[in-house]
């Protein structure tokens, strides 16, 4: 059975908005660039062999199918992000989609169910801000897996928003890197709620 994880660069003050270079109201972007390092490569390298597929909102689908598959490395990231099934969940996108994607129709919560009983491993969401906050109060997110930037940013989109229900959490795995970026990743405490 798959897991549903979501997997997001985050600012300490809890922004995921624009970490590499997309738009930000406020001009607040690629805050990643300056900690993205060998070892933090690595981290999100080892991220993806973990992964069976990729569960992406509108705009970051867009962006990513602009930049991966021209894209190329040594490490083989872009040749795991192109090989990966994607599923894009959009009311604005329609089919054919390029990239090995596929648009998602129907219900949300039972295309996350159906995918977690095709896959046997990670079903991972990057960034995708819009269909995370629609995700939480369905709870079908089997992880949050937060990679912490150590820069404040003071606006912008947060991933956990204001008037959102409790969200009890347990940690369950903390990795720290030498540029300051650390990641906690928590599972939902179903028994605290």
């Amino acid at each position: 059975m798959g897991r549903l994880v979501v997997s997001e660069f985050i600012t300490l003050d809890g922004v995921v908005q624009a970490p590499g270079g997309e738009f930000h109201p406020d001009g607040k972007t690629a805050w990643v660039v300056p900690h993205f390092t060998e070892e933090t490569g690595a981290f999100k390298l080892a991220e993806l062999h973990e992964t069976d597929a990729l569960l992406l909102g509108r705009a970051t689908y867009e962006q990513f199918a602009s930049a991966w598959p021209t894209a190329a490395d040594e490490q083989g990231f872009a040749d795991r992000m192109n090989s990966l099934p994607k599923y894009v969940a959009s009311t604005s996108l329609d089919e054919p989609l390029e990239w090995n994607s596929t648009l998602i129709k129907g219900d949300i919560s039972e295309v996350v169910a159906e995918l977690k009983g095709e896959y046997g491993r990670d079903i991972l969401i990057a960034g995708s801000a819009a269909l995370v906050h629609t995700l939480i109060p369905l709870d079908v997110i089997d992880e949050y897996r937060l990679m912490i930037f150590p820069v404040v940013l003071g606006s912008g989109v947060r991933l956990f928003r204001e008037g959102i229900a409790s969200l009890p959490l347990r940690l369950v795995h903390t990795a720290a890197f030498t540029s300051g970026v650390v990641v906690h990743s928590y599972e939902p405490d179903r028994s605290a709620s």
